[in-house]
């Protein structure tokens, strides 16, 4: 398996994106933004059919659009503190709107190989891509760890106690949107959410701190990324679903 070249790309991304991706999703889960993959995801499709239409790479129109929808959730989310979900739902019907019109205007396999990913043909712009966020979200949690923690569990609490509530946002949106529209093309759009959350519930059920949430989930991520690659390769699955699974 190792001595093709694209499978041990595929390793190295994928297992980058494991590790990071449950990092952003726990501190998600536990904000009740749990669905924010999906909703970034479906939008990331419009941003991907913006670049096909004006012919330039894909990826950036996917980081564009999704940062721009991780402000407008964000904004939404101010207006009704108390239905973050609604923030949530807003975006998602835009997104799939969006690219379900946009969708129309590009050749079908280009736009297919979005929805479920292709962790077996990555170029060396998404593996720069992946290295470099990578380095970011690792340092972002070493330095504001103690942060991240406190407005995972009450931001209200957070700001009295003098943490920079808005900042820390800012940068975990900007971190998460730019993930999830590299995550998209790799994994599969319509397979993020699950990379993001299912981790971090099974690690809900184990782990007795917020320490060992984050170590538990990247665990059970990296594991089934590592499963279901080498499943995938001898059983001749689609990597992104089988990974899921």
């Amino acid at each position: 398996m190792f001595n093709y070249e694209f499978m041990r790309v595929a390793f190295l991304v994928g297992i980058l994106l494991a590790i990071i991706m449950p990092l952003i999703g726990s501190v998600l889960v536990f904000k009740r933004l749990s669905m924010i993959g999906d909703s970034l995801s479906h939008t990331a499709l419009a941003g991907v059919a913006i670049g096909l239409i004006a012919g330039y790479n894909p990826i950036w129109g996917a980081i564009a659009i999704t940062i721009l929808a991780t402000l407008f959730i964000e904004v939404i989310r101010k207006k009704f503190p108390k239905y973050t979900e609604i923030s949530l739902a807003i975006v998602m019907s835009a997104g799939i709107a969006l690219s379900g019109l946009l969708s129309s205007f590009v050749p079908a396999n280009n736009f297919n190989s979005y929805l479920f990913g292709s962790i077996i043909s990555i170029t060396s712009l998404e593996v720069y891509l992946a290295v470099g966020l990578f380095i970011a979200i690792i340092a972002f949690f070493i330095i504001f760890y103690k942060e991240l923690m406190f407005i995972s569990y009450n931001e209200n609490s957070a700001k009295l106690a003098g943490v920079p509530v808005k900042a820390v946002n800012f940068i975990l949106s900007l971190l998460t949107a730019i993930m999830v529209a590299l995550a998209a093309k790799i994994i599969g759009a319509l397979i993020v959410s699950s990379i993001m959350v299912i981790p971090t519930a099974i690690s809900l059920q184990i782990a007795k701190s917020y320490k060992n949430t984050l170590l538990i989930a990247v665990a059970f991520s990296v594991t089934s990324l590592i499963i279901g690659l080498t499943t995938s390769f001898y059983i001749g699955l689609k990597p992104g679903g089988t990974v899921a699974l």
